[in-house]
Parts: C-alpha cells; sequence; structure tokens
C-alpha cells in the first residue's frame, strides 16, 4: 500500500482491530462462524501487514511472494468451504484480491508501493475495485439498524452486527488499497 503515511497508519490501525476481533469472534460456539471468522482474521491481519507505510518498514523481497503463497492457500481453502456456504466465495474474492496485490508490489519497481507509476493490471484492478465497492455499500445496507428479537444477550464473539461492521471495514479498506495499487 501506498500513499501519505497518517492514513497507512490508520488503516493499518483499523485492519488490525478488525483482525483481532475476528480473532475473538473464533471463540464462538457455531463451528460455521468460527471457520468464517478465522478467515476473515486471517485478512483483516494481513491488510494490516500490507497497509504499514512504506516511509516505516520495506518489506524483504521474500515477504510478497510468501503473502501470495498464504492468501493463495487461504482462496483454495474459501474455494473448498463454498461447496457447503456461498459466503466463502466473498472470501474467496477476497485472498485472490490479496494475492493479486501480493504479486502486483513484488513486480513494481521498489517492491512496496509504486512510488513513480501504478502497478497491476487496469482491467483486474477495475473489476475487485467495482465488487469490493459494491460488496462496502451491500455491507452498510445490512448494518441499518433492525427490530431487536427479545432471547438474552449474545457475548462479544456472537455479535452479528459487530461481524458485519469487521466485514464493512475490510471491504473499505480493500478499496482503499486497490485504489492506491
Amino acid at each position: 500500500m501506498h500513499g501519505p503515511a497518517s492514513p497507512g497508519w490508520l488503516m493499518v490501525a483499523l485492519c488490525a482491530a478488525t483482525g483481532a476481533y475476528c480473532l475473538l469472534r473464533m471463540r464462538s460456539a457455531a463451528e460455521e462462524q468460527r471457520r468464517a471468522a478465522g478467515g476473515e482474521a486471517l485478512m483483516g491481519l494481513g491488510m494490516a501487514a500490507m497497509a504499514v507505510p512504506a516511509a516505516a518498514f520495506t518489506p524483504p523481497t521474500w515477504a510478497w511472494p510468501g503473502y501470495a503463497a498464504v492468501f493463495g492457500t487461504a482462496a483454495l481453502r474459501a474455494l473448498w468451504a463454498a461447496r457447503t456456504n456461498a459466503h466463502h466465495l466473498h472470501h474467496l474474492v477476497g485472498a485472490s484480491a490479496m494475492v493479486y496485490m501480493a504479486v502486483a508490489m513484488a513486480t513494481a519497481p521498489g517492491h512496496h508501493a509504486g512510488h513513480g507509476g501504478s502497478s497491476g493490471v487496469p482491467l483486474v484492478t477495475g473489476v475487485l475495485l467495482l465488487y469490493f465497492m459494491g460488496y462496502v455499500l451491500l455491507s452498510g445496507v445490512r448494518l441499518m439498524p433492525v427490530v431487536a428479537t427479545a432471547g438474552g444477550t449474545a457475548g462479544w464473539s456472537d455479535r452479528p452486527e459487530l461481524a458485519r461492521a469487521c466485514r464493512l471495514s475490510m471491504g473499505i479498506a480493500m478499496v482503499a488499497m486497490l485504489i492506491t495499487l
């Protein structure tokens, strides 16, 4: 991720907090929620690592292929999980976008933030931007208040509105990262 340092650090903080909350969600009693939270935690923490401003830290040359391998594995896992739950298709797109960004960064001059040109294929970047912008809009609509149901209070790891807010945050961060690619 490139651009000014302050927004970069804000994105690092947002993605790290989102990833940390998703780790907390992995304590849920529902197996499917734990599985989804694990993928989202990986995504949030990986996005935080990729968003560190270049002025603060320049990753070694092996980092970008490492990111691509980790998120490629996550994409394969999401593809396998999508057989039983369509929500994992979004995880597949997200992990694939992370692979795409890691490969683009690995091939970019300076290996962190094309400081003088764009990296990546404009058509692929545009398609991913459209997808994630649509996802952000849909996630925002899903956060609109609904009538509360009776039945007690849920613990921090089982709050669906917080999970939706995390997904919205990661979607916004993905749009920001793709715009600056």
